[in-house]
């Protein structure tokens, strides 16, 4: 009979062997070749594992929909969409929200994904890129949500970022989205009634998708500027306020905007000017046209970032004139206290020789010369903006 320490160790191999499956794949000789899956990264101990019910979902599939010369046809299931749409001439859209490593290395199975690109679509949180296979593309998208508040604080969120990672091929097109930023079933909707743009197969649906991020990003750029418009106010108030906290804390939300937008320019290039298979020349122009508002957004971005160092730094100027207009005023008190403390210092010497200490009114011009040397300095020093 076997011991019990036996068997947790029968158990804990079969648990690795299919935690780690490995999959047989052609390899370019023509040899048939064993490569693992995906691995997936370890969970930090203090996340929980969702629960089995929560892996086994199906509403990550937003839509599955196969086009052929723009016209949606009747529904397909996304294990038969690939084939539908090859069969009739046209593609396949398949969108997915958040899918876990299991549910996206389905579809992976059933659309022929590249292994490296599903780890960066299941993992997300990847800097925007455009990634070129022999029949396919993958590119990577953020997008962007301005957060509505009511005053700026410290700790206010002001922009709210998500990602869109967009498989593609002759035949299909896969959008993956991470959070809630850019709703993609409106641009399917406009899309589908541009039947001439659909006719150009799924590097219309990529324009459309990144033309949207970019718009995205404008929206919030622009919404943006009135934050930037009310500290440049604040700081110019006569009234004294804490400001710099609240420049700062815009700030780091626009580098969040920035980091977002920047990476874009060699995506959007590579595919404005690049000769690929799957983007066909007619939608270089589309392309183009994205990758100007991207770089208009940028300059913007980058003008909002100057105007808040200017404001920072106008900031600082002003606490440093209040910080030694205060200086001054203590100072000019302390030169009228200074003068009284002098005159009272020197007749409370109690020298027995002092013959003002015996006159009947020395105490009475003492008090007399230390309210005149005061006045006469409390003037001075209003005359000249000290007080």
């Amino acid at each position: 009979m076997p011991t019990l320490d036996a068997q947790q160790a029968r158990s804990g191999a079969g648990a690795r062997e299919q935690e780690f499956p490995v999959s047989s794949t052609d390899s370019p000789s023509g040899t048939r070749s064993r490569l693992p899956q995906i691995r997936p990264r370890p969970r930090p101990a203090d996340v929980p594992s969702a629960p089995v019910a929560q892996r086994h979902r199906d509403d990550f599939v937003v839509d599955c929909a196969v086009y052929v010369d723009g016209e949606r046809q009747s529904p397909v299931t996304p294990e038969e969409g690939l084939r539908v749409a090859t069969e009739r001439g046209g593609f396949v859209w398949l969108g997915l929200h958040e899918p876990t490593q299991a549910e996206l290395e389905s579809v992976a199975s059933s659309y022929g994904l590249h292994p490296l690109a599903v780890e960066d679509a299941v993992e997300a949180h990847q800097r925007p890129k455009l990634d070129t296979y022999e029949d396919s593309l993958f590119l990577v998208l953020k997008t962007a949500r301005y957060v509505e508040h009511d005053r700026l604080t410290a700790a206010s969120q002001v922009v709210s970022t998500g990602e869109v990672m967009v498989f593609v091929g002759r035949h299909y097109l896969i959008t993956v989205r991470h959070g809630d930023q850019s709703e993609l079933r409106g641009l399917r909707a406009s899309l589908e009634s541009q039947h001439e743009l659909l006719r150009l197969g799924p590097a219309a649906v990529l324009y459309a998708v990144a033309d949207q991020a970019v718009d995205d990003f404008v929206d919030v750029a622009t919404a943006m500027e009135s934050d930037v418009e009310e500290l440049e106010v604040s700081v110019f108030t006569p009234e004294r306020t804490d400001d710099i906290s609240r420049i700062y804390q815009l700030k780091r939300e626009l580098m969040q905007l920035r980091r977002a937008v920047s990476p874009l320019d060699v995506p959007l290039n590579t595919l404005a000017d690049r000769a690929l298979d799957i983007v066909p020349d007619e939608m270089r122009s589309y392309f183009r046209d994205v990758q100007d508002h991207a770089l208009r957004v940028r300059d913007q971005i980058g003008s909002l970032d100057e105007l808040l160092t200017s404001i920072l730094q106008s900031s600082l100027a002003i606490t440093s004139l209040e910080d030694n207009e205060d200086m001054r005023k203590i100072s000019a008190w302390a030169g009228i206290i200074a003068v009284c403390t002098f005159i009272a210092g020197v007749y409370g010497m109690n020298f027995e020789h002092m013959p003002e200490l015996g006159w009947r009114y020395g105490y009475p011009m003492c008090l007399l010369a230390m309210a005149l040397a005061g006045s006469l300095l409390y003037r001075g020093f209003k005359r000249s903006g000290w007080l």
